[in-house]
């Protein structure tokens, strides 16, 4: 059986059992629940990342009083980690102990919503806030394939921006913040000449196996829907060696080859404190990064008024590169003990107020709040207009794996390495499209 239908399999079975509504969906046996608010003598229990519980506890707090006031049931909030949470989440649904309702990666969704294992919640999307203005990329992670049912509520997103050291651009001449790749070229190629003394310097650092940045620049060409592939009827086709992706990414591949030292090898998992060395004068990354860059025990504290974040410049002004919008959703597991009261938490937790309080330390699940984030502090700016600007992102298919991650990580370090990214692109499509089929 092929390796990724056996997974799916696997956490298929999770619904052998599930009662049905009258109302079930086109894609399983997942249950569509009402937003019920009888929960007196019930205790309601959410699986919810320790994100929060560092973040923004008071968010969380806030959702939990008004729940168990409008209820009367009790909340027990269980906190979780990101390390091996699909392990431990696939035995929970599978031997029926899931809770009411929980928190998945939205790279993660599609496989829990083919096999079933999440409630459908499209018949009471319309009743959680803003669910109209829910931001497109982490929106979609929680639909059908085809986009016409939900299957899970977004939260909220991070967007990466390029986090760069503005002591070093001024010195170099660049006091303005560049607005268009030719800006940031010329930028780099300031910083660059003034630092030409510095063995192994990066203007900016690009780390060949970052395949998240590069398909970045990709979509500034191609555009952003269908990056990787494009799905016709039950059909995957490749995109990556379309000639306008391709475009881009000789584009991402002249800047690595011209402004970074180094790294063709590896991904972005070491960037932060490779930059905070101070051999490196810009990188492209997620907005909290910049947190890790001045980290008094991993980074270098003494960089923090020297950082500036802007979102990755793209072609014109006011239009970013397109930035891969990552971060987590919401759902209410099919044998959920309380599916109705599973999803009016998930209503309250993410109704305006809860998000507004939610701006001001991520970015929040809509559209119109973004301005808040974005008010919030002076570094959110950039991520928020990454965020507001055009975004992409995965295949939304179960059959997605991180296998694929890996596949593409290999493509676009050879790509840096000195492959034609033609040729390299169409090879990792071909491994990539076979898995999407099955």
């Amino acid at each position: 059986m092929n390796r990724k239908i056996a997974a799916v399999a696997a956490v298929a079975t999770v619904l052998v059992a599930s009662a049905c509504s009258s109302s079930s969906s086109s894609g399983g046996d997942s249950k569509q629940p009402t937003l019920s608010k009888d929960g007196k003598g019930k205790t309601v229990t959410v699986w919810l990342m320790d994100d929060a519980q560092k973040g923004w506890p008071t968010v969380v707090d806030a959702a939990k009083k008004q729940f168990e006031e409008e209820t009367g049931a009790t909340l027990k909030i269980e906190w979780q980690t990101w390390t091996n949470y699909t392990t431990k989440l696939d035995t929970a649904l599978l031997s029926g102990n899931a809770p009411d309702a929980l928190e998945v990666g939205n790279t993660q969704a599609a496989k829990y919503i083919d096999a079933g294992s999440f409630v459908d919640l499209t018949s009471v999307k319309g009743q959680f806030d803003n669910s109209d203005k829910w931001l497109d990329s982490v929106a979609a992670s929680g639909q059908s394939g085809d986009g016409t049912k939900t299957y899970a509520v977004p939260y909220y997103a991070g967007a990466r921006v390029l986090i760069y050291r503005k002591d070093l651009f001024a010195a170099a001449g660049v006091t303005n913040p560049p607005t268009t790749l030719p800006e940031l070229k010329d930028a780099l190629a300031k910083v660059k000449a003034a630092n030409a003394a510095k063995e192994g310097f990066s203007a900016l650092y690009l780390p060949g196996q970052n395949w998240y940045t590069a398909a970045s620049f990709g979509a500034g060409t191609f555009g952003v829907k269908n990056i990787v592939a494009s799905k016709s009827g039950d059909k995957w086709t490749g995109t990556l060696s379309d000639p306008k992706f391709v475009e881009g990414i000789k584009t991402w591949n002249d800047l690595q080859k011209e402004f970074s030292v180094g790294g063709t090898t590896v991904d972005e998992a070491t960037q932060d404190a490779l930059m905070a060395k101070g051999n490196i004068a810009a990188i492209v990354g997620a907005g909290w990064e910049l947190g890790s860059v001045i980290d008094p025990k991993a980074g270098d504290p003494t960089l923090a008024d020297k950082l500036a974040t802007i979102a990755l410049p793209g072609a014109a002004a006011g239009k970013p590169t397109p930035a891969f919008l990552g971060g987590s959703d919401l759902a209410v597991p099919a044998k959920s003990a309380n599916p109705g009261l599973g999803a009016t938490f998930l209503q309250i937790y993410t109704n305006t107020k809860q998000q507004t309080e939610l701006a001001k330390f991520a970015i929040p699940n809509n559209k119109t709040l973004v301005a808040a984030y974005k008010a919030a502090k002076p570094e959110n700016k950039a991520a928020g207009d990454a965020a507001e600007g055009e975004t992409w992102f995965i295949p939304n298919s179960p059959m997605w794996s991180g296998a694929d991650e890996t596949a593409l990580k290999t493509a676009f370090g050879a790509i840096a390495a000195g492959g034609d990214p033609a040729t390299e692109l169409k090879k990792v499509e071909t491994t990539i499209v076979k898995d999407l089929n099955g």
